[in-house]
């Protein structure tokens, strides 16, 4: 009895030591599968970034770009934190700003992505592998497949590219059938010392109507948009840059007294009831998220 007791014993320790070895290579895989990086070939250079990047910081326009794509953001600018697109899937996210590099360093990030222009990346760079990007050095839908890239999705994201062009190709052509191939849109914001008129890649949904359905601008936005993006101008020549239709990007807090002038009233677009107002909060960004809003905002008040 007393050999049968021992061998049992043996037998018990024995298998607390298979699953002990078993627990230890179980975390031990996981830990490496965490570990794995691949080299991203950025536009600064390559870099050496995670696989599966579970803890990302966003300081430039691209925070749709990551949530659309599954990834953890952490770290935020204040105008994504803004974005009522955004929201939800930023809710858990810390605000920050390029300044609050102690900040971003307790959030404890595996990958930063920042505009080429962020302040202190030197520093960024010291806490996570840093990628940034230049605003419009690539059209709107390329960098989103960028971000795939980044984030190892690329496939993910060509497959959204894709969907997207030909959703908005068939709203497009659904549009111009009723409002006429030939009618322009005016995109426009309203900001304390004067007023934005927008070109085709500036954000506010511009993507989304003069590329992705194909739609018009006046002849004038187009030149006077053509160098730099937008133009600013003074509320008393503005009807000299709306077309057909007018898209005014507004934020609640701005002052709109504008548009209860002569002047404004005045304006044909104006007086034929085609004027679409959007929430600029909601209407900032070019990202996947931003754009499928943006084509259904379009959708519903063209067709409606």
């Amino acid at each position: 009895m007393k050999k049968i007791g021992i061998a049992l014993i043996a037998l018990f320790l024995l298998i607390l030591s298979a699953c002990g070895s078993s627990e230890e290579s179980t975390a031990s895989g996981s830990e490496k599968e965490t570990n794995e990086t691949f080299t991203y070939e950025s536009e600064t250079g390559p870099v050496e970034v995670p696989t599966d990047p579970q803890r990302i910081v966003v300081l430039a326009s691209y925070a749709g770009d990551v949530l659309s794509l599954g990834g953890n953001i952490v770290g935020v600018d204040q105008w994504a934190k803004s974005s009522p697109v955004l929201a939800d899937g930023l809710k858990d996210a810390e605000t920050v700003s390029e300044e609050d590099v102690e900040k971003i360093l307790e959030l404890k990030p595996d990958l930063i992505i920042a505009a080429d222009t962020t302040k202190n990346l030197d520093k960024f760079k010291e806490i996570a592998p840093t990628v940034t990007y230049t605003y419009n050095k690539v059209d709107y839908l390329t960098q989103h497949v960028e971000i795939g890239k980044l984030l190892n999705k690329g496939d993910e994201a060509q497959q959204w590219v894709d969907d997207f062009k030909e959703r908005a190709k068939t709203t497009g052509d659904e549009i111009k059938a009723k409002i006429g191939v030939d009618a322009t849109v005016t995109v426009m914001e309203s900001y304390e010392k004067g007023m934005g008129v927008l070109g085709d890649s500036w954000g506010r949904g511009t993507e989304v109507l003069y590329q992705a359905m194909g739609l018009s601008m006046p002849d004038k936005v187009k030149e006077m948009t053509d160098k730099d993006g937008y133009t600013m101008i003074s509320s008393e020549v503005l009807p000299e840059y709306v077309g057909d239709y007018l898209v005014i990007s507004e934020y609640s807090d701005q002052d709109n007294s504008y548009q209860e002038t002569e002047m404004f009233k005045e304006i044909p677009a104006v007086k034929e009831g085609h004027v679409l107002t959007a929430d600029a909060n909601a209407f900032l960004f070019n990202d996947a998220l931003t754009l499928d809003y943006q084509l259904d905002f379009f959708k519903e008040q063209f067709l409606k």
